[in-house]
Formats: structure tokens, sequence, C-alpha cells
């Protein structure tokens, strides 16, 4: 057991699970910053849902490039050999099921593997779900990357959903700054816990957790 994660731990370690070779989508948000941490030796490509085969990591200073940007609009880099297409093209990418594993931000996970993360319902909140419905269902693994407690302490990994869903029976795993969790067969399984033992994890939670076996 070590500390809670920061961001940037948690990034490092999402990008060190990713299987070399992958082809990967990385979401709005958090999960952008995985791509900072990809290894050359990985060999993983990265997508982009507004036309882009081979992202690199995100840009800085002289590398900005105001037309180079992700579906986040976030300029990034490009590696050899990227390559650009139509919108429709990369959409048929993520519902044809040519990619290993998307990483996605929520709001919140059910023990069942749904997932709820573009809308809480708010006055505010962003008008249509665009393309996280695609890759959660196209790609062969959905992974998320959250906070594992809301601004008012509750739990976001749930029974059941209350927010509106982006898809069913989707997540395999989610990485939170607490712990790594493992979705299947209606179990939450915890693969490490940062900064806290599993029986409390358990017990703030509200639920019960098994330890990967």
């Amino acid at each position: 057991m070590t500390t809670t994660l920061d961001k940037q731990g948690l990034a490092r370690l999402v990008a060190g699970d990713i299987r070399a070779g992958s082809f990967v989508n990385l979401g709005i948000g958090q999960p952008t910053s995985v791509s900072n941490y990809l290894r050359p030796e990985q060999h993983v490509t990265l997508h982009t849902e507004n036309g882009m085969l081979g992202m690199g990591a995100q840009a800085h200073g002289d590398d900005v490039d105001a037309d180079l940007i992700n579906a986040g609009k976030v300029p990034v880099t490009e590696l050899p050999g990227a390559a650009y297409f139509h919108h429709a093209d990369s959409f048929a990418m993520m519902r044809g099921g040519h990619l290993d594993v998307c990483v996605l931000g929520a709001f919140q996970v059910s023990v069942g593997g749904d997932l709820a993360n573009w809308s809480t319902g708010a006055p505010d909140a962003i008008p249509a779900v665009g393309g996280a419905m695609d890759l959660a269902i196209g790609a062969k693994e959905t992974w998320v990357m959250m906070t594992l407690f809301a601004r008012d302490g509750t739990c976001k990994i749930v029974p059941e959903l209350t927010y509106p869903a982006t898809g069913i029976d989707c997540v395999t795993r989610v990485y939170t700054p607490d712990a790594v969790f493992v979705i299947g067969d209606g179990v939450v399984r915890v693969r490490e816990t940062y900064g806290v033992g599993m029986q409390q994890l358990s017990e703030r939670m509200g639920m019960e957790l098994e330890p990967v076996s």
C-alpha cells in the first residue's frame, strides 16, 4: 500500500498497463495525459475521433500547431507515419471494433460495468453524448480514469447508474487515486490500493470488494 496517486501517477499507471502494439483512444479530460507517459518501445498507436491516427504527446511551446489538435481541442504532436482521415472514417474505426482500448472519464460506473460519463442532468450540462457511446461500446476494452468519490463524498462506483448511461456492460477496469478496480460478472475486484487498506476502502464505498486472484 502506497500513498494516494496524483494525476500524473495515475496517468503513468494507465500508460504502463497498455499492451504493446495496441490501438488506443484517449477520452477528453484526464485520459489525454496518458499520452505523455507512453514509452516508444510499447508501439502504441493513438487514435482521435476527430480523424487522426498516430498522435503523440501533448504539444508545448514551439511544438504547438493550432491545426493539430485532439478531440478535446488540446494541441498534440504527431508521430512518424501519422495519418489523417474523414470524421466518418474515424467513427467507423470506433464502431467497427478496431480499437483495443479506450480510456474515458466518468461520473459513475456500476458494479455491472455500465458507464455514465456525459451528463449529470445539470442545466449547464453538455448537450449530447458525442463519440463516447461509440468508443465505450466499440472498443475491445473500456477503461475508466476518475476520482473514486464525488465532492459530496459519495462513491462513484455504484450498484446502478443514476445518471444517463453512455454504455452498458462495457467497463472492465477503473483507475482511481485510491485503487485500481477490475469489473466483471457483477463483482468489483481490487487489484491494488493506494494510501488506504482494502477493508477501510470497502467500508467507505459501502460495498463488498474482492481481491484480484
